[in-house]
């Protein structure tokens, strides 16, 4: 468990788990980080505030960028009004670990 990632492969690309920080100053993957309960997210921050779904919009924007896909493709499944979110990336599951896998090694 202390090495599995933020993210599991589906059939149709990834289930990705992050903890959110918006007003962070700029939008970035910051890396892996171990929850206290052992669950790995992936950690990310956006200069938006977390006001009518903005900071939600900045990290779809986010996280379709980092592995170049369009935004359309990823989707909030979990934790709208929560620091930790889970997404739904649509696209190739290999090479969309592979992306995620680099992203976040900094």
């Amino acid at each position: 468990m202390a090495d599995e990632p933020p993210w599991a492969i589906t059939p149709s690309g990834l289930a990705l788990t992050v903890r959110l920080t918006p007003k962070g100053g700029r939008d970035a993957i910051d890396g892996v980080e171990r929850l206290a309960d052992g669950r790995a997210v992936l950690k990310a921050r956006v200069r938006a505030a977390a006001s009518e779904g903005a900071a939600n919009a900045a990290l779809i924007r986010l996280v379709a960028a980092t592995l170049g896909v369009a935004p359309s493709r990823v989707t909030l499944t979990g934790g709208a009004t929560a620091r930790l979110k889970r997404l739904r990336v649509e696209g190739d599951p290999s090479a969309l670990a592979a992306k995620l896998a680099g992203a976040a090694s900094g």
